[in-house]
């Protein structure tokens, strides 16, 4: 994929303003919308639930993508897809058999996504990376946002790449954690095809100018 996808986190938008904040991502050049799912137990934090993503996905008018950063992932894969979930990823750590949840989110017609955090290594994909559909590479530890950058994401993501070309998959990667237009291009040329965006879009004066920023910046 050369054109690059931009994802804002709903995690940073303003609640209280929700519905103003998914038409301005409906109307700008991001591709998708990213939306945590944290309950607090996986991650140190809260974020929201079935109902706020249900509200998101009735105004949403692009593709819906769920990162569940939750213990027991299974118990809900069924509620995502009617939720309107259109790529449900997983955690790594989060998941006893990993290919049987791949399986059970691809057979209800969603795309499956598998999170590593920052200290998972890539390797640990390789026996089934030919059923991932996504791996999403934490680039900050998982639970708030607004965390910094770590560097040593783009090695991961070359190695990750390397994983894909060798085994012929065709698995895109995604990055999560600290994206700004300072590390955008250098991910993207590592081999990222979705850059996660959050407060450096919902915290811009103009959040639509800088969705359409990042964009022409990993097109050249």
């Amino acid at each position: 994929m050369s054109n690059t996808l931009i994802a804002p986190s709903i995690l940073a938008a303003d609640f209280a303003n929700l519905q103003r904040d998914i038409e301005m991502i409906n109307n700008s050049e991001a591709d998708w919308f990213h939306i945590d799912i944290m309950d607090g137990v996986f991650v140190p934090n809260i974020s929201f639930g079935m109902p706020v993503l249900e509200a998101i996905s009735r105004h949403a008018k692009k593709n819906i993508d769920v990162h569940l950063m939750i213990v027991d992932p299974d118990r809900y894969i069924k509620t995502f897809a009617i939720l309107g979930a259109n790529i449900l990823t997983v955690h790594y750590e989060a998941c006893t058999h990993l290919h049987r949840t791949l399986q059970a989110i691809k057979a209800e017609g969603m795309k499956a996504g598998i999170a590593l955090n920052p200290h998972t290594n890539v390797d640990l994909l390789e026996d089934v990376i030919n059923d991932i559909d996504m791996v999403c590479l934490m680039s900050v530890n998982p639970g708030f946002g607004g965390q910094s950058f770590i560097e040593n994401t783009y090695t991961k993501i070359e190695r990750l790449k390397a994983l894909i070309i060798r085994k012929n998959a065709s698995t895109i990667i995604e990055i999560d954690g600290g994206v700004t237009d300072k590390n955008a291009k250098q991910l993207v040329d590592a081999g990222a095809n979705v850059l996660v965006a959050g407060n450096f879009v919902f915290k811009a004066k103009n959040p639509t100018q800088t969705i359409a920023d990042m964009k022409k910046i990993t097109s050249i």
